[in-house]
């Protein structure tokens, strides 16, 4: 015998099935809802905030030459800063930042009792004389970079704690794009004979010491200035007529317009990487050319 379906009961069938319906996208957009919640708080919790702003000195630049500062650094205050900042994900626990597999080998640090050692009676002079710039105002840097032969090679620097991440930050690219600087090495294996150290193609930048000719302290002095592949990139000045090249090996560099390698020009990598972090050029001077000299001072 055949049944007749009640119109309300296939109605009723209908209304059930419209509510379960609507249940299960509801459930589906709460649950879509939930996900982009859940990801915006990864996000922000994945975020790595930057150290510790470190307060530099007020440098007072001779207008002169703008080679010379002059600092009272008696009652700053120095923060210290051992990471640098990047957006690349990966962070250890105590809070190093690691932007590659190699990203270790970059890092800064306040001097410790050996790297004193290490400098002291030669970068830094060993008197009991008021000096201008303290060991606390000062950092070590770590870096690597690709030599000649395009091999990676270890380097280290002693700077102004207010240049320390800039450095960390530059020679990381310069690293990953590898750009070639033959060597990196205290000026202090030179005995702090920056004529010896340009002359062997060092680059390097704290050295107390006062700009060639004159009297006044060197942005080098205060850890600001660093002088990158100086052999191919000499200091040029004229003085009474003559032309004064420094270092003396470097006067095949001299004549910018010639082509050779590791010319540093505005088109070069390093310039550019450099006055993105706010780096003023020793190639731009009027009084003097310093091909070799980036300098930052605030």
């Amino acid at each position: 015998m055949k049944r007749k379906w009640n119109g309300n009961v296939i109605a009723l069938f209908f209304v059930i099935i419209y509510f379960l319906t609507g249940c299960q996208k509801k459930d589906a957009v709460e649950i879509e809802t939930e996900i982009e919640r859940s990801g915006e708080g990864i996000r922000e919790s994945a975020e790595i905030s930057a150290p510790g702003t470190y307060e530099a000195d007020e440098y007072e630049t001779d207008e002169y030459e703008t080679d010379a500062v002059h600092t009272d650094t008696s009652e700053t205050d120095t923060a210290h800063a051992d990471t640098f900042d990047t957006d690349t994900p990966g962070t250890s626990s105590d809070g190093e930042c690691l932007v590659s597999a190699a990203a270790d080998s970059f890092y800064y640090t306040a001097l410790t009792d050996d790297i004193k050692a290490r400098i002291t009676g030669k970068s830094y002079p060993d008197t009991e004389e008021p000096l201008q710039i303290s060991y606390e105002d000062l950092a070590y840097v770590h870096v690597l970079h690709y030599d000649f032969e395009g091999q990676v090679q270890e380097g280290e620097l002693i700077c102004n704690q207010s240049i320390a991440q800039d450095l960390a930050e530059i020679f990381y690219e310069l690293y990953e794009n590898q750009y070639p600087i033959e060597q990196i090495r205290l000026i202090d294996e030179y005995d702090a004979d920056d004529e010896a150290s340009m002359a062997d193609n060092n680059t390097s930048c704290f050295n107390y010491r006062t700009v060639p000719g004159r009297t006044k302290l060197s942005n080098h002095s205060y850890g600001c200035a660093i002088d990158i592949n100086p052999l191919y990139n000499p200091y040029v000045r004229t003085s009474g007529g003559k032309e004064l090249i420094s270092p003396d090996n470097a006067v095949p560099y001299a004549d910018r317009s010639a082509e050779f390698p590791y010319k540093i020009d505005r088109n070069d990598l390093c310039y550019r990487i450099f006055i993105e972090h706010g780096f003023s050029w020793g190639g731009a001077w009027n009084s003097s050319k310093d091909y070799q000299h980036f300098e930052k001072v605030e």
